[in-house]
């Protein structure tokens, strides 16, 4: 099982006699309470194990967990109310202990594990960029932009016969490769501006044609003003082409990956 979140999309049909549902992993260094209820407004509690604790709530035997809007602004709101004041490790949507002695097995075989990962991002918050194209048409925008691309455009439409299948595969990769080129050039720059700040950036894939990057930023709480203002300020840089949207602060989905000790 992998603690990043992945928002499945299968239902998760919980086993007989119910379960805990785990929402994060989080330091025991403090008696907590939760007013945010979890999944079908359940009341959320803590499970301490050593220096650690699981934020967990009951579910019922039958229930049905699909990861549908409700549920996954339940478990969502959870992670929001838990970092107010605390360093977490994200638990993906539908992970499900059997019994409080499964739980508490869990939280045992990983107990180191848990304490490196919350160690690194300890402070720290997951802020998300993504950098578009706001053009009317991608693939013209390039050809104004790239003459080995226009050549090949007009060699191929310009003729007196009707594209092949080939023709229309060579341009494609052709455009592809510029594309790709384009996007590792602009991600470069953008990385550099915003590497002084953040801890760690991780590149994760574009969405769209569109898309110039998505970037998970690992970024001290105490650094989010200067986070902004180096946004603004690699954006400043781009012309109107462009678009630069980021927002967080977020759970480090993208920064925390366990392998569970089951």
């Amino acid at each position: 099982m992998k603690t990043k979140d992945e928002s499945a999309g299968a239902t998760i049909p919980v086993r007989k006699g119910g379960g805990w549902y785990l929402y994060a992993v989080l330091p025991a260094d403090a008696e907590r309470t939760l007013t945010t209820t979890g999944l079908g407004g359940a009341e959320v509690t803590f499970v301490v194990d050593g220096a650690v604790m699981a934020a967990v709530s009951r579910v019922a035997e039958g229930e049905k967990l699909r990861p549908e809007r409700r549920n996954l602004a339940a478990h969502q709101g959870v992670l929001k109310a838990l970092m107010v004041d605390a360093s977490i490790l994200p638990v993906a949507f539908g992970i499900v202990a059997d019994d409080e002695e499964s739980l508490r097995r869990i939280m045992s075989r990983n107990r180191s594990v848990f304490a490196q990962q919350l160690a690194h991002v300890k402070g720290k918050v997951e802020m998300g960029l993504r950098v578009s194209w706001d053009v009317p048409n991608i693939f013209e925008y390039f050809v104004t932009l790239h003459d080995d691309l226009r050549e090949t455009r007009d060699r191929i439409y310009g003729a007196r016969r009707e594209p092949t299948q080939d023709d229309k595969i060579e341009l494609g990769r052709l455009f592809d490769r510029v594309l790709n080129e384009e996007r590792e050039s602009l991600s470069e720059r953008v990385e550099t501006a915003l590497s002084p700040i953040a801890a760690e950036l991780k590149q994760n894939r574009v969405r769209s044609e569109r898309e110039v990057m998505n970037l998970a930023c690992l970024v001290a709480r105490d650094q989010l003003e200067a986070f902004e203002a180096a946004v603004f300020e690699a954006a400043r840089h781009f012309d109107d082409s462009f678009t630069f949207d980021y927002n967080g602060p977020w759970a480090p989905h993208s920064f925390v990956e366990v392998e569970l000790k089951t």
